[in-house]
């Protein structure tokens, strides 16, 4: 699976090409499907351009995305640094099961190490919401090894942080070997950031890993090329995969 990260916390003004309203998210989502991604996730943001898990404001993005992209499964964070508090992130997930299904996230990324995950995974998945549950280090990986949730889980998503290749790919295979039978039935995405994006997305095809790309992971294709728009990431992407695999 090729998933397209859209957004991520790229600040717009930085970073034009970065969609923020739900219709500049459901363009960046058409394109990116187009191009080749099996999935998309995205960070909604409110009337002010900024991430938010104000139950209105995922309801439009992910309402405006699956008009323009039917069928095709969508997730959206709940990274602590948005709603730094665990009552108010799980008022929140309380209200996407209210959702209509054409409103509602297919899965939610949260993040292992962070204080709300437990009691957060817990309510997604008996509310029939996925859990991609994220593991960026050794120490995430210690928790997640013990954590009574890892075997009902949607995916692992194991991203690696924005080092020079030399560092992300041993940190990489350092993880993964920790995660042998831990959770053999759950999938596992790889992934990497700015400078390990490419390098990390090559190594996920050569071990037949599933991968994502966007422009949250990356703002540059291969080779440091900068580029507007995810689908040119994918188009990438899809391209370093069929040379690898």
């Amino acid at each position: 699976m090729l998933k397209a990260c859209l957004n991520g916390a790229r600040d717009a003004r930085l970073s034009p090409a970065v969609p923020v309203t739900p219709e500049g998210l459901a363009r960046e989502a058409a394109a990116s499907v187009e191009a080749g991604a099996h999935a998309l996730h995205l960070h909604p943001r409110g009337p002010d351009g900024l991430e938010s898990l104000a139950v209105t404001d995922v309801a439009a993005a992910l309402s405006a995305v699956r008009a323009a992209c039917p069928g095709v499964p969508v997730g959206i964070s709940s990274g602590y640094w948005m709603l730094p508090d665990v009552a108010a992130q799980l008022e929140a997930a309380h209200a996407y099961a209210t959702l209509a299904a054409s409103e509602r996230p297919d899965f939610v990324s949260v993040n292992v190490h962070e204080p709300h995950a437990p009691a957060l995974a817990e309510l997604l998945l008996n509310a029939g919401i996925g859990v991609e549950v994220g593991v960026w280090s050794l120490e995430a990986l210690a928790v997640f090894r013990i954590w009574p949730q890892r075997t009902r889980v949607l995916r692992v998503l194991m991203e690696l942080p924005d080092e020079p290749q030399d560092v992300a790919l041993p940190l990489a295979h350092d993880l993964l070997r920790g995660l042998e039978g831990v959770a053999s039935s759950v999938p596992t995405l790889l992934h990497g950031q700015g400078r390990s994006a490419w390098p990390v997305l090559t190594l996920a095809g050569q071990l037949g890993l599933s991968t994502r790309i966007g422009l949250e992971d990356t703002l540059r294709l291969p080779g440091g090329t900068p580029a507007p728009g995810n689908a040119a990431r994918v188009s990438a992407a899809r391209a370093v995969l069929a040379s690898v695999r």
